[in-house]
């Protein structure tokens, strides 16, 4: 049975699930102007569904990814008949990814990374500064 979390694991759950909402995020940017020639081919946009975990030992909660879901809007037909993705009417299926939304979620992530990495520095100097003490 694995003993109560502390402060570095429950960061780097945090970090973990964070890095996965940054990879969905780029990927959904990378594919936000692509077009497909059926609705069902289309990219749809990827999110993380986050799942919160509590340790009654340590009384910390920690995030993990359980999931990854597509969400958003449904991609659009758009009349392109020069096209080479272009069905038999001319029409091909844009990805309906919002890059605005997309960005914003990317730099969202990256702050809670960066807040985490903070909470292990401090919690470390924290740790180095009782040792010192113990001298």
């Amino acid at each position: 049975m694995p003993g109560p979390l502390n402060i570095f694991q429950v960061s780097g759950r945090a970090m973990s699930a964070q890095l996965v909402r940054m990879n969905t995020t780029a990927s959904n940017l990378a594919n936000a102007s692509a077009v497909a020639t059926t609705e069902d081919a289309a990219y749809r946009t990827m999110k993380p569904v986050f799942r919160t975990s509590f340790d009654r030992a340590s009384g910390l909660a920690t995030v993990d990814v359980a999931q990854v879901v597509t969400a958003g809007e449904n991609p659009t037909k758009r009349y392109d008949p020069g096209n080479p993705m272009a069905d038999g009417e001319g029409n091909v299926w844009d990805s309906a990814v919002d890059e605005s939304r997309e960005l914003v979620d990317m730099m969202e992530a990256a702050r809670g990374y960066q807040n985490n990495v903070e909470v292990m520095s401090t919690a470390k100097t924290l740790i180095t500064e009782t040792l010192r003490l113990g001298r």
